[in-house]
This record gives structure tokens, sequence and C-alpha cells, in this order.
């Protein structure tokens, strides 16, 4: 393939273009939200030390919450079905991805918010 092909494909859309980049970004928000969850809830349960669990809670569900609405928003303005490189099916896969990392990061905020309560007392 020569280059003026290579370029002419790729402004078609035929290499990666507008149609499966944002697909790609959603991909991801939402893989790089999981990972992010699962340290952050890794660090709440005191498996590994380092870093502070809130923080990286916090981070998994505000880049998982960006994964899904970028993946939303590709699904929304996509044009034609699975299969035509508009980057439908990596959108249909990001939206588990970023809700994924929504729920570890919110279970890790949950998990050191019990910790910081005393064990003799009740909430009220």
């Amino acid at each position: 393939m020569s280059a003026s092909t290579a370029l002419v494909a790729a402004a078609e859309g035929g290499i990666i273009g507008d149609g499966r980049t944002g697909a790609n970004l959603a991909l991801g928000a939402g893989l790089l939200g999981l990972v992010i969850g699962w340290l952050a809830l890794a660090r709440a349960d005191r498996r590994i030390n380092t870093g502070n669990a809130r923080t990286a809670g916090t981070a998994a569900v505000a880049v998982g919450t960006v994964g899904t609405v970028l993946a939303v928003l590709h699904l929304a303005t996509s044009s034609g079905g699975p299969g035509t490189g508009n980057g439908l099916v990596g959108a249909v896969a990001a939206v588990p991805l970023g809700l994924g990392a929504v729920l570890l990061g919110r279970r890790a905020l949950t998990r050191c918010h019990r910790a910081d309560r005393p064990a003799g007392r009740m909430p009220v």
C-alpha cells in the first residue's frame, strides 16, 4: 500500500477515521476507569498500601462516567449498523466498561467510609 493510498483510506475512515476514534476513546476511558477502580478497591481493602483509596475511587467514578457518556454519545450519533466501520460495536462494549468503573469506584468509596467509622458506635 503506497503512502497516498494510505492517506486516502485514512481520510475516508478506512484505517482509523472519525467513526472508530470516538469508540476507541470511550473504550480507553472505560478500561482506564476499571483499572483505577480495581486499584482503589485494593487500597480500600488494605491489600496494597500505595496512594489514597478515596482519591482513586473518585477518579474511577469520574473516568468511568466520562467513558460511559462518550460511548452513549457515540451510539446516539453513529450512522449505520455493526460491521460498517463506524465503531458501533466498540461503543456498545465501552458502556459496560464505564459502568463497571463507576461501580468499582463507588464500592471503594463505600469501603473507605466504613473504615473511618468507630467500631463500637452504631450510625444514627
